[in-house]
């Protein structure tokens, strides 16, 4: 059986070297979290989250899935969003895709993966909504260009989320951004889609917090 010598050795060796850099690092990344940033992105191991805008262990907090989706029925992600408002009162929201990503490549194919298939229906119902402007588009601008409608879409979703509207409701710093990072060169594109308030939410998307205990009235 592997034991994974490799990389038990490597942290050790990390290890030491921080400790030899700074004597008191992980006595201070132990005693607390305070991380001002929620970074929702994808799983490509290619895009090292704390690495690429250059921030320590315990500055930024993260949750990372195929293709950085916010997707309504996802408890853990909602989850994760949650408790980086309500709890550590992150301040950013950011969702960050990359382009050439391979669950968005797949989701314009019609391959068969498994259950994956599931999980990148979403961005195909976001290629079918833009399908006039995609399909002007050669193969790798037309990825290009969905991985940047996917973080649009995710943004969107997540102003629509109870967590964020109702931390804008009680007067809560929030901004939710949309980047996409280059694999060619490293640079982060802003997407220039900042929400930081109820304005961005469409009506029928808007949610209203009851008291608690009682229900509005709906048969369901």
């Amino acid at each position: 059986m592997s034991t994974l010598k490799q990389l038990l050795d490597n942290n050790k060796r990390w290890s030491a070297k921080a400790k030899e850099q700074d004597p008191q690092f992980f006595e201070k990344l132990e005693a607390i979290q305070r991380p001002e940033y929620l970074w929702i992105g994808c799983s490509d191991s290619r895009v090292p989250t704390n690495q690429i805008v250059d921030l320590a262990p315990g500055e930024l907090f993260v949750h990372r899935n195929i293709a950085n989706q916010v997707v309504h029925t996802d408890f853990n992600c909602l989850a994760v969003v949650q408790y980086a408002i309500e709890v550590l009162r992150v301040k950013h929201i950011i969702v960050c895709g990359h382009y050439g990503c391979g669950g968005v490549a797949a989701s314009l194919g019609h391959d068969e993966y498994g259950v994956v298939d599931n999980w990148l229906r979403h961005i195909k119902d976001i290629s079918f909504a833009n399908q006039l402007e995609l399909n002007g588009l050669c193969e790798q601008d037309k990825i290009n260009r969905l991985c940047e409608l996917n973080v649009i879409a995710q943004v969107q979703n997540l102003t629509r989320t109870k967590a964020a509207q109702y931390a804008w409701d009680r007067a809560q710093t929030l901004s939710i951004h949309g980047w996409v990072y280059s694999l060619h060169d490293g640079v982060i594109n802003d997407l220039q889609v900042t929400a930081s308030s109820r304005e961005a939410v469409d009506d029928i998307y808007q949610l209203h917090q009851t008291q608690r205990g009682k229900r509005p009235n709906a048969n369901f």
